[in-house]
């Protein structure tokens, strides 16, 4: 998700790998690397990317980077890149040096493989194939989040990237609004702004807190309503990495005035049937109840 680690504050050095590992069995490992600071990585997964027999990575210029801030040499490894462009060009030549007993070490760019990145279609094919497949845990910027965020935590959901079309972006919120649980989410900094414009249609009140530049120098961490948090975030959106958190939804009373204010919100930026099937779905009520006081409230306005 985020970008290539680097060191952080002053006088920063390259540290020196001096211990020996042992090289790991034949297999795909999924290796965690820093978010922000370059020092988070573990020492499992530098004996890893010290010793696997061949090294992929979503940007192979940000892996070398960090083999380079710990002392890591290639040594004539073959390092292959693996995106969402050439995925499917480049998990043969992974899985044909698996098939060869080699090891394999995968690295994202930053955080944890898999989460928000073209992993998930390399580990399924390695593990139905029958080789070995270990997770080397380690940095999430998810999960870092969530321990800052002071959300609750016995319970949260993970949903990606919003969509960047405005009326993708309402149905995708409405897809997890109702849900008992804190949610976590990667967003572009150019478009919170219009994300929590987005929420605040329907639900202004939603605790949020919006994580940014998470371990590095100019780390920030927000918190406040969606209303609050939008006023504050400037038009031209923000800088960094961002996660953002909502709390849980409150407990919603199907009374003529909360449909109003709910319908109030979307009858101009949706059909009146979209927006009535929306918040009918948000009530939990009949479409045609929430329909007939829709148009009603249309007529009202003309």
């Amino acid at each position: 998700m985020e970008d290539g680690a680097s060191t952080t504050g002053t006088g920063a050095r390259p540290v020196s790998l001096t211990v020996s590992a042992v090289p790991p069995e034949p297999g795909l490992y999924l290796v965690a690397t820093p978010i922000g600071a370059a020092r988070d990585i573990t020492l499992r997964a530098l004996d890893v990317l010290n010793t696997a027999d061949m090294l992929a990575a979503e940007d192979t210029r940000n892996l070398r980077h960090l083999l380079d801030i710990h002392g890591i040499p290639v040594r004539g490894r073959r390092l292959v890149a693996y995106h969402d462009h050439n995925a499917d060009r480049a998990r043969p030549a992974i899985l044909a040096a698996l098939g060869e007993g080699k090891s394999v070490a995968y690295a994202s760019d930053a955080g944890t493989p898999l989460v928000a990145d073209p992993g998930y279609r390399l580990a399924r094919d390695a593990a139905e194939a029958g080789f070995v497949v270990r997770a080397l845990p380690g940095p999430s910027a998810a999960l870092a989040a969530l321990s800052v965020s002071g959300l609750p935590s016995d319970r949260f959901l993970f949903v990606g990237f919003p969509p960047a079309a405005a009326g993708a972006r309402r149905k995708w919120i409405a897809s997890w609004q109702k849900i008992d649980a804190t949610v976590i989410v990667f967003e572009s900094p150019r478009r919170v702004k219009q994300l929590l414009e987005n929420l605040c249609e329907s639900e202004a009140n939603r605790t949020t807190v919006i994580c940014r530049e998470l371990t590095k120098k100019f780390e920030e961490v927000m918190r406040g309503s969606a209303a609050e948090l939008a006023e504050r975030i400037p038009e031209e959106g923000l800088r960094g990495e961002v996660v953002m958190l909502f709390g849980r939804p409150e407990p919603v009373v199907a009374d003529e005035g909360s449909l109003r204010a709910a319908l109030e919100g979307l009858l101009g930026a949706l059909p009146v049937k979209a927006a009535a099937a929306e918040v009918a779905a948000r009530f939990g009520l009949p479409r045609r109840e929430v329909y007939a006081l829709a148009v009603e409230m249309k007529r009202e306005r003309e």
